[in-house]
């Protein structure tokens, strides 16, 4: 749409507001509902927006250790622009207009979304044009806001029992909310190429279709709200945590990504002449990437939670390693044809900010083939938790955010004031979980020790 097309439909729409949102370095929305007068005032400017959205955690705590702000700068307003080109109607809200937007000015250089246009500018400067998109996996839980909270979020109430992937019998005894998924979210241009049950007590998955990499980020982004929001309105809590019990799987936020020509017409990851048609540019960037992984592995695994996804046999990475349509290595090749010739990269999972996500596998190829690294290591033959020839993930956030934080890889890829600001997040979330006297150890040492 034209910005006159979109300022009529703002000025003809009967709730005469609009809403709008910000990325926090969690991922999680920021928002708020402002007039049509207000947002006329600032369509072709910016608007002001406490910057202590930034400065706090994702329960709301302000941080003590962080450069950006805090309490010694007062948290004052930053600067946001809002992009017109994410503008939508919120088909479950009477069609609201909704827009995203971004930190600009000082504080661009930690905005996820800015980070990520930075590290498209430069792959489009270097002749590519990246496709992205992100695939989830999630629990649903027949619970409310109160009712988990008044249970401790304990013994809750799964929206179908038992382990049943791909089931055609659970995705009927729940249609209401599986129509209602696929259908508001293809109205809220976030269309889903494929919806199943997977394995677990009321776990879903979807894939979103492809497409450019910030409009797949944007998507990535607003399907995880939105799931929410759908699921709100059923009766149902979607929860994106990456690992909600030990004994069942993860959750996964896997990123499927290829590199076209400046046009968009040739996928530079495929080559017909190639025993296994991969191209010497798609080996590159995944040498990259295993290169590249240990040095920013919080921005696929940001939280304490994900680590308890990334261990052996759950269906999650936990070395180095890349093979041909394999599920237990960490980069996954699917070279299948010239349109679809792409990498999944598994280490990621549904608790991830998918600026961020994407931001680092999309800047750890771009290392691999500005510096022409060579795939010397061989493809995995089966189980890939065996192969510990190119080494194993960091096994914890601190030890992963120790790495990063001494980085000099992470700061030439994104900035020593990004990475600074993002590690200050990761070490404060880490002190929040070692404070912690948590259930386990009062099962295990209140009467014994």
């Amino acid at each position: 749409m034209t910005t006159q097309e979109i300022i009529d439909y703002v000025n003809s729409h009967p709730s005469g507001k609009v809403k709008l949102a910000v990325a926090d370095i969690d991922g999680i929305l920021r928002g708020k509902y402002i007039s049509k007068q207000k947002f006329l005032s600032v369509i072709e400017g910016d608007l002001g927006f406490c910057d202590v959205v930034m400065g706090w955690d994702m329960a709301d705590v302000c941080y003590d250790n962080t450069d950006f702000t805090g309490w010694h700068s007062g948290y004052p307003d930053a600067k946001v622009k809002l992009d017109l080109s994410t503008f939508r109607k919120v088909p479950w809200e009477n069609d609201v207009p909704f827009f995203l937007g971004e930190f600009i000015e000082e504080a661009a250089e930690i905005c996820p979304r800015n980070l990520l246009k930075r590290v498209t500018e430069q792959t489009e400067q270097a002749g590519f044009k990246p496709f992205f998109s992100q695939e989830f996996e999630w629990f649903n839980f027949e619970e409310t806001p109160v009712s988990a909270n008044a249970k401790d979020f304990q013994n809750l109430t799964p929206m179908t029992p038992g382990m049943f992937g791909y089931s055609i019998l659970r995705s009927t005894l729940k249609n209401d909310y599986m129509t209602a998924l696929f259908e508001h979210l293809a109205k809220f241009d976030v269309p889903l190429e494929g919806l199943h049950t997977e394995t677990g007590p009321g776990v879903y998955e979807a894939a979103i279709t492809y497409s450019d990499v910030l409009t797949a980020a944007d998507r990535a982004l607003l399907f995880k709200t939105s799931v929410k929001e759908i699921a709100y309105q059923q009766g149902i809590m979607a929860t994106f945590m990456a690992k909600i019990n030990e004994n069942l799987p993860g959750c996964s936020g896997h990123v499927h990504q290829s590199l076209w020509d400046a046009d968009s017409r040739t996928n530079l990851f495929y080559d017909e002449k190639a025993p296994d048609h991969i191209s010497e540019l798609m080996q590159s960037y995944m040498a990259g990437q295993l290169f590249c992984l240990p040095h920013i592995l919080p921005m696929v695994a940001p939280t304490i939670n994900s680590y308890k996804r990334l261990v052996e046999g759950a269906w999650a990475p936990t070395t180095l390693t890349w093979a041909v349509d394999n599920r237990t290595v960490a980069l996954r090749a699917l070279p299948i044809s010239k349109k679809s010739c792409r990498i999944e990269t598994r280490v990621v999972g549904s608790d991830t900010n998918p600026y961020l996500a994407i931001a680092a596998c999309l800047a750890a190829g771009l290392y691999g083939i500005r510096k022409n690294l060579k795939l010397n290591q061989p493809a995995t033959v089966g189980n890939g938790y065996r192969d510990i020839s190119n080494g194993i993930l960091p096994r914890n956030l601190d030890e992963a955010t120790n790495t990063m934080k001494n980085s000099e890889v992470a700061k030439e890829l994104f900035g020593e004031k990004f990475v600074a600001h993002f590690t200050q997040t990761r070490d404060w979330e880490w002190r929040q979980y070692a404070k912690v006297v948590t259930d386990w150890e009062l099962k295990r040492y209140f009467e014994i020790v």
